[in-house]
């Protein structure tokens, strides 16, 4: 398409030159026959005849000579002027071009024959302010959330380190303080494993390198298999999981990444589910797709949100008042994993009902 565009910009250029040089000629002669031949005709020759006698023979005797001297001329006036109109228009187009780096708002202008050229420019120039400034506001979210984890894992290391110079310092300590320390330090472990792990996560993401293997893989058995691993998540927060599936269902995906981006919708689910409630996993094959939907009840997310709740380093919990906030990078690494396997999937939340929908064509 770009290559027929280009040819048609050609065969334009080919056009204008050759229309100007068929306009110039006609011109020429309309000028030089009733002009210099007819009204002037006269007048000249005697002119030169009085100055220079051998110079108006000469000119009578090889009329046809000075008449394609004249054309001559008239030919290169014309490609003279057109084409150092076109080079002043490229000398313009060379200096538009660095104006696509300025990051103000003032569009591009070129002459009026070059607008397909400025509305391309302008194109690119605004692509250009647009990734300019979602690359600037990726970072300083990366960096706030950096920032953020650093001091998240300073707290859980220095209640570690604190419980455990009592065990050390305390030697008359009873046992059942021993204990409860001990569940302290080793929660609080957990929660500083959690932490590093998120920063691989992060590392990870930013290699931007995400290799597939695709097998053909139960979906019915890995769901189960995952969700045994969250129970004791489910059982801290008082919650429930129903699973409504075929017997089988097989798909052609890589069981690892599927796994990653289910697990992380349970993760979604279980975190901002309030307690004692239900999650349900709704799995259907349809005759050219498999539909997927995690359910789950919990506080309703306003639309502002759901319209980022995909986006790299985005977290739902802005106020940070709770846990469960994780990098921010869970659910954009669940939507590149399902359209890796030519799927899609999409979030609703209405009426304190959060759901996720994945598509999986087959």
């Amino acid at each position: 398409m770009k290559n027929k565009e280009l040819f048609n910009e050609k065969m334009k250029l080919v056009g204008k030159l050759t229309l100007r040089i068929v306009v110039y000629y006609i011109i020429a002669i309309i000028f030089y026959v009733v002009v210099l031949d007819w009204f002037l005709g006269n007048f000249l020759g005697n002119t030169l005849y009085r100055l220079n006698y051998e110079l108006y023979y000469w000119c009578v005797n090889n009329k046809d000579v000075i008449f394609v001297l004249y054309i001559i001329i008239i030919i290169v006036v014309a490609l003279y002027r057109f084409f150092s109109k076109k080079v002043d228009n490229v000398e313009k187009l060379y200096k538009s071009l660095d104006s696509i780096l300025n990051e103000d708002s003032q569009n591009i202008e070129l002459p009026n024959e070059m607008t397909k050229f400025s509305e391309k420019l302008n194109q690119i120039k605004y692509e250009y302010i647009l990734s300019t400034k979602r690359a600037k506001e990726a970072e300083q979210k990366k960096n706030d959330l950096i920032m953020y984890m650093a001091h998240d894992l300073k707290t859980p290391l220095t209640s570690v380190i604190g419980y455990l110079s009592l065990l050390n310092e305390e030697k008359e300590i009873s046992k059942e303080l021993q204990n409860k320390y001990m569940k302290i330090a080793l929660d609080k472990s957990l929660r500083l494993e959690d932490l590093t792990n998120q920063f691989f996560e992060i590392t990870r993401y930013n290699l931007n390198d995400m290799p597939i293997n695709k097998t053909n893989i139960d979906l019915v058995m890995l769901l189960e298999q995952l969700i045994e691993e969250f129970y004791p998540m489910l059982e801290e927060r008082y919650l429930k999981l129903d699973i409504n599936k075929p017997e089988v269902l097989m798909y052609i995906a890589d069981g690892d990444k599927i796994a990653r981006a289910f697990g992380n919708l349970i993760k979604n689910a279980i975190n901002y589910s309030y307690e004692n409630t239900v999650i349900t996993i709704n799995m259907i094959e349809n005759e050219n797709d498999i539909e997927i939907v995690f359910k789950n009840k919990g506080a309703t997310i306003p639309k502002y949100k759901l319209e980022k709740i995909f986006d790299k380093f985005y977290r739902g919990d802005e106020s940070r008042q709770t846990n469960n906030g994780g990098t921010g990078l869970g659910l954009a690494i669940t939507k590149e994993i399902i359209e890796l396997h030519n799927g899609t999937i999409c979030a609703k939340s209405n009426d304190e009902i959060i759901e996720f929908q994945i598509i999986l064509k087959k």
